[in-house]
């Protein structure tokens, strides 16, 4: 039954996947000859389209300027923070008490900050070699080099040396990711005014951090440095934390949170100027009244979003235009104004997600391979903070759907009444469920808790399939366990009232 509320794409998609005819072809095929298709960019997007595309059959060859694969996430982007950020939390237990009111005495806790370095970069290295043996193992070959696309049919690869190649392609797929916005007027030098490629290699703790920006990225590296020991205060332009498509109530409760753990909050305020004077870094703001202000630190980190690059890449030769966001237009199929060029991820317009480049690189290469209709459902598409606790939604939030008009019920469940969470002394936060008034359809949830990044993907699941509020609540879960409250905020939102709340 559950089966019958996907598309019909969809399930085509899902039988492409389940056939047996795209075992992967052993092959590694020369630079002259004809690919059924060319990846540009070995991103998340980039990497999983190319083995995909692979794996159903399609002769293909992945371009990528670094030496290192795996794009900005591998290297200096999701997989690094989140080493760091599991390591300097797990500091924070020891050195905050947190593990001796446990039970657990380990005498003076001291930071090894080149050690901690050393484990995040181990982690990229190993991950980044894990492509590289799969890419091998389907049969994708691998070019280092500048990728330009000279025609519809080629795209150019120069190396470092000033050497080029020219890869004769069928079809061309843009997966050229994004890079960091910069802020106008500041100059980056990643030692003491840093982008989030500087904020995971320094080499010693910074007694005062500003964050430019309190979103999802400034948030996880300031929680980072933060417990680590700097003093981190966050200037954000807007009047809430979290970004773009947080819940408010999600936001207010999460910044309430943070700032217990010591990170410090300006909402409303505009950063004018930043510069280094004599070893520390004045940063001048305002505030939305216009009463400017100025602040010192001895570390600027610059965390305003990322756009899309898509410099260089040679799309004036075949007509390709970008918005006036520099995204790459597609329709519903990926594909660009030029029929046989695709692209994906961060791009093209959409949130800027390693997850969703992944899902739309897969169905991009289907569509390719079979001339299927790829369908994807973006409301089913989850965002995740990684600070702890964690934050993670994915649908609609209250603000959403209160400008679409849309009427819907509410129910939540807070985690101090979770068993488990009160088990791991770890209760913080609270599950909040987004219902159809009418239908009782799933909307939206929203968590801020330990492991939310993880418990998301049930309500994900179940906004794909079309569920009700009713339909989770009614599954099992076991017990105890964390997913419990996710259960019981469904309940509360199907029936008014939660088993475990008085």
């Amino acid at each position: 039954m559950l089966a019958s509320r996907l598309s019909g794409s969809r399930i085509c998609a899902l039988k492409c996947l389940a056939s047996p005819s795209i075992i992967p072809q052993a092959f590694m095929s020369s630079a002259a000859e004809m690919q059924d298709l060319v990846v540009i960019g070995s991103g998340p997007g980039g990497y999983v389209a190319s083995i995909k595309a692979a794996q159903l059959g399609l002769k293909t060859t992945c371009v990528e300027k670094h030496s290192s694969l795996g794009g900005t996430c591998l290297n200096v982007g999701c997989i690094p923070s989140k080493s760091l950020l599991n390591n300097s939390h797990l500091y924070h237990l020891a050195k905050g008490g947190d593990l001796e009111s446990r039970g657990i005495s380990i005498g003076e806790v001291k930071l090894d900050l080149a050690k901690m370095m050393s484990e995040k970069d181990n982690a990229v290295k190993t991950l980044t070699g894990g492509i590289k043996y799969l890419f091998k193992s389907n049969g994708v070959s691998h070019e280092v080099g500048w990728g330009t696309i000279k025609s519809a049919n080629e795209v150019e690869v120069k190396a470092k040396d000033g050497t080029s190649k020219v890869i004769p392609t069928k079809n061309i797929l843009i997966a050229t990711g994004s890079e960091v916005t910069p802020f106008p007027g500041i100059e980056v030098d990643e030692k003491q005014i840093i982008t989030s490629t500087g904020a995971i290699k320094l080499d010693k703790v910074p007694e005062r951090m500003i964050l430019l920006g309190a979103g999802v990225i400034g948030l996880e590296l300031g929680s980072v440095w933060c417990r680590l020991g700097s003093k981190v205060t966050a200037l954000e332009f807007l009047g809430h934390i979290g970004g773009m498509g947080i819940d408010m109530e999600i936001a207010k409760s999460f910044q309430r949170t943070l700032s217990k753990q010591g990170v410090k909050f300006k909402l409303n305020t505009k950063v004018t100027a930043a510069s280094v004077k004599d070893g520390v870094v004045v940063v001048s703001a305002e505030d939305k009244k216009g009463k400017q202000e100025t602040l010192e630190c001895d570390c600027l980190l610059i965390c305003v979003g990322r756009r899309p690059f898509t410099v260089g890449l040679g799309l004036e030769n075949v007509g390709i235009m970008v918005d006036e966001k520099g995204r790459i237009p597609v329709n519903t199929s990926f594909a660009t104004s030029v029929p046989n060029i695709f692209a994906i991820g961060d791009c093209t317009p959409g949130a800027m997600l390693a997850h969703k480049a992944e899902d739309e690189g897969i169905l991009c290469v289907e569509g390719i391979a079979s001339g299927s209709k790829p369908h994807m459902n973006y409301d089913a598409v989850p965002s995740v903070i990684y600070t702890h606790p964690e934050v993670a939604w994915v649908g609609k939030s209250e603000e959403d759907l209160i400008a679409a008009g849309v009427k819907y019920r509410v129910g939540k469940f807070p985690f101090s009444a979770n068993s488990r969470a009160k088990c791991n002394a770890d209760s913080e936060g609270m599950v909040k469920v987004l219902g159809d008034e009418e239908t009782d359809r799933l909307l939206g949830c929203h968590i801020v808790g330990a492991g939310a990044g993880e418990l998301i993907n049930e309500a994900a699941l179940a906004i794909e399939y079309g569920a009700s509020c009713e339909d989770v609540a009614r599954v099992c879960h076991a017990h105890p366990t964390m997913a419990e409250a996710v259960r019981e905020a469904h309940l509360a939102a199907f029936c008014g009232k939660a088993i475990n709340m008085a």
